[in-house]
């Protein structure tokens, strides 16, 4: 049996409903869409959770981090492409690698950091089973980006710095876009940046609610 395809409460009915949630909710890229459809959310997860795979909410990969819920997966990545095709990202918080493989089939690489080493390569290991071959990942502080790579064309947070690193925004390319939550528990936005000439715009996405990013290792 392929334990892509899932069996169950992760058949590909149970895909389509989450995905018509997702719909619902008001994601409207159909390519982002359609990627949350096919992709096999039940590997990245715990065996015992894997039937809680396409409920639309975060579920814990251990070491105090979460895989996140679609619907912000979908968001973030729907954010992100929106303004034309992008080139190289930066993923802040590879996390299980989720996020990462949702974003890979729309842009060229994808540099990600991940502060838990264990995760790193656990993440290595389901984007390789899958085929993701335009990822690089790497064990590293996300709050100090990636700096030998940049600049980026695009940014991406999975989790919540209180304000934005000015060495993130500093990795941003001319017309590149950062999408990150920003703010404390309770109180954190999902904004967007874009870097102009002359500086950047931000937008306010709306509410969310993420782990805080954390410096250092771990």
């Amino acid at each position: 049996m392929n334990r892509h395809a899932g069996i169950g409460m992760t058949s590909a009915r149970t895909r389509d409903r989450l995905v018509q949630r997702l719909r619902d909710q008001g994601i409207v890229d159909l390519r982002v869409l359609e990627r949350v459809r096919v992709l096999p959310r039940h590997i990245f997860v715990d065996e015992a959770l894997a039937s809680r795979a396409y409920e639309d909410t975060a579920l814990p990969i251990g070491f105090g981090q979460t895989i996140s819920q679609p619907f912000i997966v979908a968001r973030m990545t729907e954010a992100l492409l929106q303004g034309g095709p992008l080139g190289k990202v930066l993923e802040i918080g590879t996390g299980c690698g989720y996020q990462t493989a949702v974003l890979s089939p729309f842009v060229e690489l994808i540099y990600s950091i991940e502060r838990v080493e264990p995760l790193v390569q656990r993440a290595r290991e389901r984007l390789l089973e899958l085929d993701v071959r335009n990822a690089r990942l790497r064990h590293g502080d996300g709050m100090k980006g990636w700096p030998t790579q940049a600049p980026y064309d695009g940014i991406l947070a999975a989790a919540a710095p209180l304000t934005l690193p000015e060495a993130l925004v500093a990795q941003l390319a001319v017309g590149g876009r950062l999408v990150a939550p920003v703010g404390p528990e309770g109180e954190q936005q999902l904004l967007r940046l874009t870097r102009t000439e002359t500086g950047v715009t931000r937008e306010i996405l709306g509410p969310v609610s993420f782990v805080p990013l954390l410096g250092g290792l771990a």
